[in-house]
Parts: C-alpha cells; sequence; structure tokens
C-alpha cells in the first residue's frame, strides 16, 4: 500500500523527528507530513509510518518510537531515538534515492550512522549532556534547529507546525551536505591512492584538484608524505598534512621565513619566481605554475627534515 502520511508528534519539535523527516519525505515526497497525538492517528497502519511518538518499536508495523521502557538499544547497548530507528530501516534507501553508487551504500551508511545520527541519538536520549561541546554547544546542529522553534509569547495556534516545517528544508541540506561530504570523499579515495602509488617514496604528493584526501592516506599508510600540491584555479597550491582532524599541528609547516609574505616579498624569500602567497600560519602557500609550487614543496621539505 502506498505510504500517505508520514505522522510524528504535535507541539515542540526536536532534531531527532525533525531529522527522520528529512530521510521519510525524500522516499515519500507524495506523503503529508501530520503532526499529532490523536491515538487514531498514531494506531499503525499500512499507509502510514509513525515515528517518535506511538510508545512502540515494530518496523514491520512501521512504528518507530524511542521513549517507551525498555527503549530500543543499538548492539552496542546505546539507545536510539527515532532517527537512529529510521535510519536503520530506511537509511539504505534514502541513499540510493541520493544517487550514491550501490557499492558505496554501506560504508556511507555506517559512517553517516557513526558520525551523525548516533550524537543525536545520545543527546535526545540524554546519554550525553549538551555541554561535552563546551562552548560551541549553542552551535551543534541540535542547538541550531531548536532555535528556529517559535518563541514562548507566539500564540499562533499554528506556531509549532509552522516553525517545524520552516526548520524541515533547513535540516534537509544538512543532512544532504554531509552525504554528498561522504560520497565525494569515497570517489576521491581511488584517485589519492594512484597518487600516493606514483608519488613512491617522495613526501610530496601531487593530485590533479583539490579533494578530500586525509583518509586515503591513512589507508595508505603514507605517513611520509608531508605536503599536498594541486591546481586551484590558474594558480597551484601547496598545503600541509594536519596530524589528525582534532588538530591544527600538521607534520610539516611551511618555512617561518615565507609566513604572511605574498608577491615579490615571497619570490625573494623563497627563492622561487612565481611564489605568490603564503598563510602567516604557514599551512598554506600558492604560486602561478607547477614548476613554483614544486620547487616550493622541495624547499619546504628540505627544511622540513
Amino acid at each position: 500500500m502506498t505510504i500517505s502520511h508520514l505522522v510524528t508528534h504535535s507541539g515542540g519539535f526536536h532534531a531527532d523527528e525533525l531529522l527522520s523527516s528529512v530521510v521519510l519525505t525524500r522516499l515519500y515526497p507524495q506523503a503529508k507530513i501530520l503532526r499529532t497525538r490523536d491515538r487514531e492517528w498514531i494506531t499503525p497502519a499500512a499507509d502510514k509510518i509513525i515515528y517518535d511518538v506511538g510508545g512502540a518499536y515494530d518496523c514491520d508495523a512501521q512504528i518507530f518510537d524511542h521513549h517507551q521502557r525498555p527503549g530500543p538499544l543499538r548492539e552496542d547497548g546505546q539507545p536510539y531515538s527515532s532517527f537512529g530507528l529510521i535510519w536503520a530501516q530506511y537509511g539504505r534507501a534514502y541513499l540510493a534515492a541520493m544517487d550514491v553508487p550501490q557499492d558505496d551504500v554501506e560504508a556511507i551508511h555506517a559512517k553517516f550512522d557513526a558520525k551523525f545520527v548516533l550524537p543525536i541519538d545520545l543527546l535526545d536520549n540524554g546519554a550525553i549532556e549538551p555541554a561535552v561541546a563546551g562552548p560551541l554547544s549553542i552551535l551543534t546542529l541540535p542547538a541550531l534547529l531548536g532555535s528556529l522553534k517559535p518563541v514562548f509569547d507566539d500564540m499562533s495556534p499554528t506556531a509549532d507546525d509552522d516553525a517545524f516545517l520552516t526548520a524541515l528544508p533547513i535540516a534537509r541540506s544538512f543532512v544532504e551536505a554531509q552525504i554528498r561530504n561522504f560520497a565525494a570523499k569515497s570517489r576521491a579515495q581511488s584517485i589519492v591512492i594512484d597518487a600516493i602509488a606514483a608519488a613512491g617514496t617522495s613526501p610530496i604528493l601531487e593530485l590533479p584538484m583539490g579533494m578530500p584526501y586525509r583518509s586515503a592516506l591513512d589507508k595508505a599508510e603514507a605517513d611520509h608524505i608531508l605536503f599536498v600540491v594541486n591546481p586551484r584555479g590558474d594558480d597551484w597550491m601547496l598545503g600541509g598534512i594536519k596530524l589528525s582532524n582534532d588538530t591544527f599541528e600538521q607534520r610539516a609547516d611551511l618555512p617561518a621565513a615565507w609566513a604572511g609574505l605574498t608577491d615579490a616579498a615571497l619570490e625573494e624569500a623563497s627563492g622561487v619566481k612565481g611564489a605568490k602567497f603564503c598563510h602567516n600560519a604557514r599551512f598554506i602557500a600558492v604560486a602561478s605554475t607547477r614548476e613554483a609550487i614544486l620547487e616550493m614543496a622541495r624547499i619546504a621539505v628540505q627544511e622540513a627534515l
């Protein structure tokens, strides 16, 4: 039977049912979102999917709530929110609808679950505190989506539903951007792996364009690579490699004498004609030609070793 309604609870909204709605509305674009606690509507039927309300979790009955006790748990014992339940059931179909190649679906499904879905699940269930984000707690996705709720003295009878519908495309943009980025990293990996093989023992990795490369470096255990070069528009870019995604520290910095210099001053300091820019933090430099950027990379390697 065709899904005609996507049913979630009325009143104030949270990130879990909002993000669940992102997934479900892509898969069932003709279905109507209904926000209610009416008993008839939150009783399972073949033509509706019920989530974050209803007091039950039953995939066959198409009801995905997590507020009952005991609530549904992942294999490792961590709690699900409605988003995690919806992702587990419909995430693979959602990725296919997003044109993710079939060979990449399982890996991206698992990665998105670990990086994006699980934190929402844990926060919604009180398994982690917002304070874990420190001073950035107000800038987390759940907090930003929550800020779109109506203010306390908005007395419009449709305020909550109106705010939900306003927040939905914003939430969608974050989910879709993350999926596109994961898919792009997957596409890039084979290109970077080939470039690492071509580089051999060289500490300089040359790529055909700017692209995600960190996961491929880790996969290839290419710890000897210190700098990456690639074309950028009409110029060429030289970049350092961070020790990890959790720090700004690099395997090697660009020469201190280049820091903050541009054009003629950088050409003089580096001895490289065509040198155009070096960031003051020494993690990126730009030159006008491939030959110039490779020469800058060689100099940077010599100073780093």
